[in-house]
């Protein structure tokens, strides 16, 4: 996705070979057009998926997932890193681990809201340790519904996460794929996913 790429060269932060600071389009101010034509990404690249939920995890998440569900008029559901004293019904659990962080949050998503009738897409803002993806598929695992696959705006491909998705069978797509980078260099996977935004491909044209 090219947009996005220039987007992290010209206002990506890099701080280190493993941290990228993109909060002023991404994750805390949030570039809104940007973050609408990711959703239409997502949908370009799953379209012919019958999905009925889309996951994600509070909180960096929840705009490409809201965005992603819009494309698919589809509800969204994100899992909360703490159960809140008005979620009374029973919950899907799982442990992650934040690199950032340097915590570990117990999430947890509300059995109503998702089952085994549900095909699920999860979207997240960044695919590094994997932590966090793991934890949603295994929500997903619990809550018997089927897993389609995972999108991740940008992927540190250096990092051990998609490998460790892929070992559990998991189809994975990233839209920005980073293959080294460094305070002042940032180098980029050319895309396998590349879908032009704003043209139609042949089958949407028909």
């Amino acid at each position: 996705m090219r947009l996005l790429e220039d987007k992290i060269r010209e206002h990506g932060n890099i701080l280190s070979d493993k941290v990228l600071k993109v909060d002023s389009f991404l994750n805390h101010q949030v570039d809104t057009e940007l973050a609408l034509q990711i959703g239409q990404q997502f949908y370009r690249i799953f379209r012919h998926q019958p999905i009925t939920k889309v996951l994600t995890i509070e909180a960096s998440g929840i705009q490409f997932a809201m965005a992603t569900a819009m494309a698919f008029n589809v509800p969204f559901v994100y899992a909360k890193k703490k159960k809140a004293v008005t979620l009374q019904e029973s919950v899907y659990t799982a442990a992650v681990h934040s690199f950032t962080k340097q915590e570990t949050y117990q999430v947890c998503v509300s059995q109503a809201y998702l089952g085994p009738e549900d095909r699920v897409l999860i979207v997240d803002d960044f695919l590094a340790t994997g932590a966090a993806l793991i934890g949603l598929v295994d929500i997903v695992k619990e809550a018997g519904a089927a897993l389609v696959g995972v999108g991740c705006v940008i992927e540190k491909c250096f990092q051990e996460g998609r490998e460790l998705l892929e070992q559990k069978g998991v189809d994975v797509h990233s839209l920005a794929k980073i293959s080294s980078m460094a305070p002042g260099s940032i180098q980029f996977v050319p895309g396998d996913d590349e879908i032009m935004l704003g043209k139609e491909s042949d089958d949407d044209a028909k």
